[in-house]
């Protein structure tokens, strides 16, 4: 959801992230897997990908040249679950809906994925300049975006907010007047820092003191300001932080859903990809492994009824 320099490990804070420690060990795969408002996720490890098939009409969609190549090169942001992140940093197996949802596209094109691990920020600007083809990192889908970039949808997220779970002073925010004399925490280049910094006014035009934005560029390092009260209220993902909230020891607490917004596969504007991945997640959804993916994830309150091509972005 990020519009989020990163140093290229993005879980090299993980030590300090309980919540991510515990999706790092391995030692409780269903740890791992979000447990949102959509209930409880099913094992991280759970492969719902494998078994699909090609379909030869979303295929048909491909441009003959990315038939014939048979591979993808994706640029892919990963932090922390349920999003995209690592089981292991051994290892490097890479898990999280971004990663099903590649995956499983994948499959239904008949496509090999060439995945690269790319700091957030640096994604969408390397779509234009042909380094990737196509950009994931719960890039969510803005009037500001649409401008450079085309998305194809596969889930609704969103912005919201958390606090530590013993600050009870701050209540579910509605409006960004409510911040005014708090310090905000969020990602660097997200939609998240665009907005607050977009409407730093609303403190000033009501009489009170402005918000202070802090930015972050890798994700433990804002949830540790947070815990360790540098911050005072975080903003990102809706299930990122229900993920968060439900980790007994990250010690957050929820505060709910502040605007939401569509998440999609992004891609250089103009990009001939699009009408085949669209038929590629209208697959998914008819053939029910949508929902799996969803449910395996615990966020199946983000699904969508259909896959679109750059809708505007939610009023």
């Amino acid at each position: 959801m990020r519009t989020t320099t990163v140093r290229r490990r993005l879980l090299a804070a993980t030590a300090l992230l309980p919540v991510l420690a515990l999706a790092a060990c391995g030692s409780d795969p269903k740890i791992a897997g979000a447990a949102g408002a959509g209930g409880p996720a099913a094992s991280a490890t759970e492969d719902v990908v494998s078994g699909l098939a090609r379909s030869e009409a979303a295929a048909a969609l491909l441009p003959e040249e990315v038939r014939k190549a048979g591979t993808l090169r994706f640029g892919s942001s990963f932090g922390s679950a349920p999003t995209a992140f690592y089981v292991d940093q051994v290892s490097k197996k890479p898990a999280g809906i971004d990663v099903d949802f590649t995956d499983a596209v994948a499959k239904v094109l008949g496509l090999t994925v060439d995945r690269q691990d790319a700091a957030f920020e640096t994604i969408l600007p390397a779509l234009d300049s042909g380094k990737f083809d196509v950009g994931t990192g719960n890039f969510g889908v803005t009037t500001a975006r649409l401008k450079t970039i085309d998305f194809v949808t596969y889930i609704d997220d969103g912005q919201g907010f958390a606090v530590k779970k013993d600050n009870t002073a701050i209540q579910p925010v509605t409006d960004l007047v409510q911040l005014c004399g708090l310090t905000v925490g969020t990602g660097a280049g997200t939609t998240f820092e665009t907005t607050l910094n977009s409407r730093r006014n609303v403190c000033t035009d009501a009489g009170k003191k402005p918000y202070e934005v802090k930015a972050f560029s890798e994700s433990g390092a804002l949830l540790t300001s947070l815990q360790q009260g540098r911050v005072d209220i975080e903003m990102s993902t809706i299930n990122g932080l229900r993920h968060q909230a439900a980790q007994e020891d990250s010690g957050l607490r929820f505060l709910g859903e502040f605007h939401r917004l569509d998440v999609g596969f992004a891609f250089k504007k103009g990009s001939k990809l699009t009408p085949a991945f669209q038929a590629a997640v209208n697959q998914l959804i008819k053939d029910g492994t949508y929902e799996r993916i969803l449910r395996k994830w615990g966020v199946t309150d983000s699904a969508i009824k259909e896959s679109q091509i750059s809708p505007p972005e939610h009023a």
